[in-house]
């Protein structure tokens, strides 16, 4: 089957079989391998994209279900300007380790301060609930979305 998407501000045109999981569709065909392969099971968060600017686990949806529609990986947060304000704090406040989990994370809390600008630690611990980290116990990853959210108001 044949699907359009707009990934990263960019058109694209392929030919996918109609199993093909939008994380497969997102590293193998496009190339794009900084949306990671966690658990295939939706508990990890490690996948975690924005689809039309929501926040989806890749690894729950069929490439075809995103058939002219829009993506935004974590490839397409920085510019030519440099990195996005989110990854910024993660890379200032050490919200990262082994860095795994860290794209699901930044896509995670993209969506998530996209919805709530001014969020309290509770809520932002609340909104990554569904990403797991293996290696940071979660305190500067709080942290660094608590940031990344100053940040983000300051520029407005």
């Amino acid at each position: 089957m044949q699907i359009t998407t707009i990934v990263n501000g960019r058109s694209y045109t392929k030919d996918v079989e109609p199993r093909t999981l939008l994380v497969q569709y997102i590293r193998d065909v496009l190339g794009l391998t900084g949306t990671n392969v966690g658990c295939d099971t939706s508990s990890c968060g490690a996948c975690t994209v924005l689809l039309n600017g929501e926040s989806v686990k890749s690894c729950t949806v069929l490439a075809v279900q995103v058939n002219g529609q829009e993506l935004t990986t974590i490839e397409g947060m920085a510019t030519d300007s440099g990195l996005h304000p989110i990854q910024k704090a993660f890379q200032e406040n050490h919200g990262l380790q082994c860095g795994y989990c860290t794209p699901g994370m930044v896509m995670a809390a993209a969506s998530f301060l996209n919805e709530n600008p001014n969020p309290t630690e509770r809520e932002v611990r609340e909104a990554l609930e569904g990403n797991l980290c293996r290696c940071t116990g979660y305190h500067n990853i709080i942290k660094s979305v608590l940031a990344a959210a100053n940040a983000m108001e300051g520029a407005m």
